[in-house]
């Protein structure tokens, strides 16, 4: 991995599950050389069983998911790399953890109609988290406020397009 040193980009691919968040963050680390953290993958065992049985996580349950992935952005930062993670980050005080292991981080809200995300939802295959969460968590989200860095960006684009919108903000 070609990693650029020094100021570094880090970012977190946020919103709702089936918004898009791997695809986009994939494609983004590529794009910016660097590594990507799927956060689905930091999830404790206990919290993907919950998920998988429909019932949504609570603050206590993301507790433990968001410290890890805050050491990681944390490592990064005071390593001077680039990172890009996959998070829901679904709430200010989430991103604000997330925040606190580097001030410089920015957040790449992936938002879109109910409608467009149910539909990709229903078409995944193999992913633990049922459309019936999406609900709870479209009722749970914080859209990012004015003072966070990061940009809004529409699901309904194409993920080339999506990545080059974020490189912009470089």
């Amino acid at each position: 991995m070609n990693e650029r040193i020094g100021n570094a980009p880090r970012w977190v691919v946020m919103g709702v599950s089936g918004c898009g968040k791997s695809s986009v963050g994939i494609a983004l680390a590529q794009a910016l050389g660097v590594r990507f953290v799927e956060g689905d993958q930091y999830h404790p065992a206990a919290n993907v069983a919950k998920m998988a049985a429909g019932i949504p996580l609570t603050d206590d349950d993301r507790k433990e998911w968001l410290h890890s992935l805050q050491a990681e952005i944390s490592a990064a930062a005071a390593a001077g790399t680039g990172l890009v993670v996959s998070c829901s980050a679904l709430k200010r005080r989430y991103r604000d953890l997330l925040r606190a292991g580097d001030p410089a981080l920015r957040f790449a809200h992936l938002d879109g109609s109910r409608e467009l995300i149910a539909a990709r939802m229903a078409a995944r295959q193999g992913h633990y988290m049922p459309l019936s969460l999406l609900d709870s968590q479209l009722a749970t989200l914080e859209p990012l406020q004015d003072d966070e860095a990061g940009l809004r960006l529409d699901i309904g684009t194409e993920v080339p397009a999506l990545v080059r919108a974020i490189l912009a903000r470089e």
